[in-house]
C-alpha cells in the first residue's frame, strides 16, 4: 500500500488546531467503529496548546467514547509529570483536566524514572498495548518539527538505523536540559495516519527544506513518511511563508 501525504496551509494558528480538531475527532470516530478502539500519540511544545484546547471545548458534543481512546505520548522528557517540562503535564492541564466527562485511557512514559529504564518500560507498555506480532500501530501520531527539523525527541545526526528492534529509546541530546525518551521512527512510520502540526515564522525555511527541499532526508522530520498511511501537514501561513505554489485556507 502507497503512503498518501496531504500539505493543507491555514490562516493562522488558531484555524490550524481547528482543522486539527476536526481531523482528530473523525480519526477517533472512524478507528472506535472499526476497531473498538482509537490509540493516539501526542507530542510536546507550545505548538499544540492551541489544539488541546480546542479538542477540550468541543468534546462534550463530539460524542466521542473516550473511554475508548487510548492516550500515549510521541516523546517525554525525563521528568518527573508534574514538573513544568514534562509533556505529559502539557496534554493533562490543557486536555485531560479541561474534559467535561471521564478521560481516555493513558499511557505516559514514565519520565521519572532514569532515561533507560524509561524506555525500557515504555516498551513495555506499548508491547502490552499492542499485543499484536509486529511493530505497534497507532491510529494517529501528532508530531511538531523544531527549526532544526527534528521531530519527537529524534534529532539530526541521528541513523534511522541506529535502534534495530526498539520501539522507544533514551535519547541524550546535545544541549538539552533533560534526557528524553522517543519512539524510534520505525514505530512513527508504522501509523495508520501521522499528522504534523507546525506554525510560526520560526518554522518557514526547515518547512520549505522539508516539503520542497532536496535534501529532506537530512531531517528526521523529513523522514517521516508512512508507508501504509497517510501523512498530512498541518501549516499556519507564517510557517508555510517560504513554500512554493500552495494556497492558503
Amino acid at each position: 500500500m502507497t503512503g498518501r501525504k496531504a500539505v493543507e496551509v491555514l490562516g493562522s494558528p488558531e484555524l490550524a488546531a481547528a482543522r486539527g480538531t476536526e481531523l482528530f475527532l473523525a480519526s477517533a470516530v472512524d478507528a472506535i467503529a472499526r476497531a473498538g478502539r482509537f490509540t493516539v500519540a501526542f507530542s510536546g511544545g507550545s505548538t499544540p496548546v492551541p489544539l488541546f484546547r480546542r479538542i477540550a471545548e468541543q468534546a462534550a458534543g463530539s460524542g466521542l467514547a473516550w473511554g475508548k481512546v487510548h492516550l500515549f505520548w510521541s516523546d517525554e522528557r525525563c521528568v518527573p509529570p508534574d514538573h513544568p517540562d514534562s509533556n505529559y503535564r502539557l496534554v493533562r492541564d490543557n486536555l485531560l483536566e479541561r474534559l467535561p466527562a471521564s478521560g481516555p485511557l493513558i499511557h505516559r512514559i514514565p519520565g521519572e524514572l532514569p532515561p533507560e529504564e524509561a524506555a525500557r518500560a515504555y516498551e513495555a507498555e506499548l508491547a502490552q498495548s499492542f499485543p499484536c506480532p509486529g511493530l505497534p500501530e497507532f491510529d494517529m501520531i501528532w508530531l511538531g518539527a523544531g527549526t532544526d527539523g527534528h521531530t519527537a525527541s529524534i534529532f539530526p545526526g541521528t541513523d534511522p538505523a541506529a535502534f534495530p528492534g526498539r520501539t522507544a529509546v533514551a535519547v541524550h541530546a546535545a544541549g538539552a536540559r533533560h534526557p528524553r525518551v522517543t519512539l524510534t521512527l520505525r514505530v512513527i512510520n508504522n501509523a495508520r495516519h501521522a499528522v504534523f502540526l507546525v506554525t510560526g515564522k520560526d518554522k518557514a525555511e526547515v518547512v520549505a527544506e522539508i516539503l520542497q527541499g532536496k535534501q529532506r532526508d537530512r531531517y528526521p522530520a523529513g523522514r517521516v513518511a508512512p508507508a501504509g498511511g497517510t501523512l498530512t501537514w498541518l501549516l499556519d501561513r507564517e510557517a508555510a511563508g517560504r513554500l512554493v505554489g500552495l494556497g492558503i485556507k
